[in-house]
């Protein structure tokens, strides 16, 4: 089984909308009893201890679904670069194409 995990800081203003596009990518791509669970990164310590790349950070499998040489300890929102610029959550079909690829 596929374990997907949103990584977010409390007031960040994309992880809900990522949360959402994540959701339903999952929902087209993969398998109906894929589960998503959210954690909280409350502390540079528990930022330390996983690979967050800011706020918000899908991982796959303990993947991040968006690599990056971005790892950071820091309380901090995360940029992506999108079809339409530079956003604070990956599209939808990003996420869709990038679960694809995972496999």
């Amino acid at each position: 089984m596929t374990t997907i995990e949103l990584l977010y800081i409390a007031g960040c203003p994309n992880s809900v909308q990522a949360l959402i596009r994540l959701q339903r990518a999952v929902d087209n791509t993969m398998h109906s009893n894929t589960v998503i669970t959210s954690t909280l990164i409350d502390s540079a310590e528990t930022a330390g201890q996983v690979l967050f790349a800011g706020s918000p950070t899908i991982l796959v499998d303990g993947v991040d679904l968006f690599p990056t040489d971005g790892r950071t300890s820091d309380l901090a929102c995360r940029i992506y670069v999108t079809p339409n610029g530079l956003a604070g959550a990956p599209t939808q079909e990003q996420i869709a194409a990038a679960l694809a690829a995972h496999g």
